[in-house]
């Protein structure tokens, strides 16, 4: 029989996190303007790709939407606050950069000319290389002007040796129909549309590659219910992502993006078997690349899997869980025993981990990721819980419990 507990969950300070799966590379919790000291000391030089999303200087705030909806980030920056920004954000940028390394900086409309002026500035004309036109047809159309629908990724390059390879990014040509083109094959079978031109005849095989432009049409926006979707309001596609890494870098090159978001770019990264380093100062950007990570790391096979993930805490959070809202704890069979209480969904916790605390690292060993009601958990005295709430309040304990 179970019987009341004296002595709970004991909340404590973590400096960070190990995770034994996720991908190789680091989650940070940081603000990467006022901590770019610290990152360019421990990263800087390191990164074959730098890509970041800043804000777009919409005047608007961002939500994290699971149920309930949670403030992600605002974007209410004056013009001059906005332009310093992004030229620290640039400097800092090139300086974590190898010397053939590649930058992109992914904007819109409203902020494009001030960050094309700021980069050239800080990089330098010559190393512009492509500005990048990410065409999509997903939201309204407008009526008073020609409807918006494109972004713009602007590239810069360190050198002219940086590395590049447009063959990783070519896609079959395919058997789409062209006007004034004859269909053929040829004696291996092999099939192709061909033209002749003064006297000679041109063919274009099925199979062969073709590579894209700097007008990328073919990546769609996220549509509401596409499995890609965090939540994250402003999350972009993984396909714009693993395009960019695929032609800048090679396996095992570092991949940083410090204005992380939902962490497309690290699970892109970690996917293509790079290594990622990914900062945002939103606990909704820390908790979602975290959960994201873990979740896609474990679906992969297991030697795959196992490839350590840091968790850097460069800030404090901004509050912590009520776990008495959250579960039933009782003391059983010399364990600490946590029910997750019937709540509605959009009650529920986020993400729950239990491991252990080691010289203040929280080193996770089990996960339930999509908790659920009547979800239990058993730690031993000792042992350690991580848990992140519907708000996004995320709170380290640990157990020490006795019977009353």
């Amino acid at each position: 029989m179970s019987s009341p507990v004296r002595s709970k969950l004991e909340p404590v300070s973590c400096g960070g996190e190990l995770h034994m799966t996720g991908g190789d590379g680091a989650v940070c919790f940081a603000d990467s303007i006022s901590f770019a000291p610290q990152l360019i000391e421990r990263w800087g030089g390191s990164a074959r790709v730098v890509y970041i999303d800043p804000p777009f200087g919409t005047g608007g705030s961002f939500e994290f939407r699971r149920g309930s909806h949670t403030l992600a980030y605002t974007d209410r920056l004056s013009p001059g606050e906005y332009a310093d920004m992004i030229r620290e954000a640039a400097k800092l940028a090139k300086a974590l950069l190898t010397c053939d390394g590649t930058f992109f900086l992914h904007i819109d409309y409203r902020k494009n000319a001030v960050c094309r002026m700021i980069c050239d500035e800080v990089f330098g004309e010559p190393a512009f290389t492509n500005e990048i036109i990410w065409s999509y047809k997903s939201g309204g159309r407008s009526v008073k002007s020609f409807a918006r629908k494109h972004d713009a990724i602007l590239m810069y390059r360190m050198s002219n040796g940086s590395y590049f390879d447009i063959a990783a990014v070519g896609q079959p040509r395919g058997a789409v129909r062209r006007n004034h083109m004859r269909r053929g094959s040829d004696e291996q079978g092999r099939m192709f549309y061909s033209i002749r031109t003064g006297g000679k005849e041109y063919r274009y095989y099925d199979d062969e590659p073709i590579f894209p432009t700097d007008v990328w049409d073919d990546i769609e926006h996220l549509h509401q219910r596409d499995p890609e979707r965090t939540g994250y309001l402003t999350q972009k596609p993984e396909a714009l992502l693993k395009r960019i890494i695929l032609a800048c870098s090679r396996e095992g090159d570092t991949v940083i993006d410090f204005f992380g978001g939902s962490g497309t770019t690290a699970a892109a990264a970690a996917k293509l078997g790079r290594r990622f380093i990914t900062c945002d100062m939103g606990e909704a950007a820390l908790a979602v690349t975290r959960k994201r990570l873990v979740s896609q790391s474990l679906a992969r096979p297991i030697y795959e899997a196992a490839k350590p993930m840091t968790v850097e805490l460069f800030s404090d959070g901004r509050g912590s869980p009520a776990l008495e809202e959250i579960f039933d704890i009782t003391w059983k069979n010399k364990a600490l025993s946590l029910t997750v209480k019937p709540l509605q969904k959009d009650e529920l916790p986020y993400y729950i981990a239990k491991g252990s605390i080691e010289e203040s690292i929280f080193k996770a060993t089990d996960y339930c990721l999509e908790p659920a009601p009547g979800d239990t958990l058993l730690l031993p005295n000792g042992s350690a819980l991580n848990v992140v709430d519907k708000d996004m309040h995320r709170g380290y304990f640990v157990v020490n419990a006795e019977e009353g």
